[in-house]
């Protein structure tokens, strides 16, 4: 990773470079509720469920960073693999609760767009030796609203005086966590405009200049080690 460029985003802080840690494995079981979920909702209709299983899926959410916080196992793999899951979510819910009637398409669009605004920037940051940018504190504000806001607004969809709160309450949280989750989404697009005016383009591809390349090959991804130069020869004195 390049260092920082001044005033704008810092690196993300990594401790350990496994893959295979305790939050990374929240993680991955988080991910693996996302079909659970779909067919809960889908399948059977059993909204009770598939709230229950939004409200595990959250509870982890929280817990796998604050694990890898305490137990200083903060890895590259869990900052990509967080906000994947969080996204994939967002997306499972949308689109399901659209194809049973329950929210409108222009909402499962509207969100969805704003996602391949950001899978958009990914490119660019390659180009700066980046994979993806830091998560700040109101893309993780927006993500709780909307994670929240649709089981509530799936329970609201029977009928009832309860159900009619939770409906009330889920569209709150819907329609401010929409607001927020693009106003996120515009300050990662300065924030990865800012970084390409501010820090150089990272070479790839080593291609030495000069004669070819004698002597022993280099290991992947060093360069080749300039070789010394024979002494030239004394001439003999007459």
């Amino acid at each position: 990773m390049p260092e920082n460029y001044p005033g704008q985003v810092d690196s993300p802080s990594y401790d350990v470079d496994r893959v295979w840690t305790v939050p990374n494995a929240l993680s991955f079981l988080r991910l693996l509720g996302v079909p659970l979920v779909v067919w809960l909702i889908l399948g059977p209709q059993a909204d009770l469920l598939a709230a229950a299983v939004l409200v595990v899926a959250g509870f982890t959410d929280w817990l796998d960073g604050y694990l890898a916080r305490a137990w200083n196992q903060r890895s590259r793999v869990g900052q990509l693999l967080d906000p994947v899951a969080d996204r994939l979510y967002i997306l499972a819910i949308i689109g399901s609760l659209a194809i049973r009637g329950i929210i409108p398409w222009w909402l499962v669009i509207v969100l969805a767009a704003r996602d391949v605004m950001i899978a958009l920037l990914v490119p660019l940051l390659h180009t700066r030796g980046y994979s993806a940018l830091p998560v700040h504190f109101l893309g993780k504000a927006a993500t709780f609203c909307l994670l929240y806001a649709f089981p509530l607004v799936l329970l609201g969809a029977a009928d009832g005086t309860a159900p009619l709160v939770a409906r009330v309450v889920g569209w709150a949280f819907a329609l401010w966590g929409t607001g927020l989750y693009w106003w996120a989404g515009i300050l990662y697009v300065r924030q990865t405009i800012d970084l390409l005016r501010a820090t150089p383009a990272v070479v790839h591809e080593h291609r030495p200049i000069g004669p070819p390349h004698e002597g022993p090959m280099p290991r992947a991804g060093q360069p080749p080690q300039p070789q010394p130069r024979p002494r030239r020869r004394e001439r003999d004195r007459a």
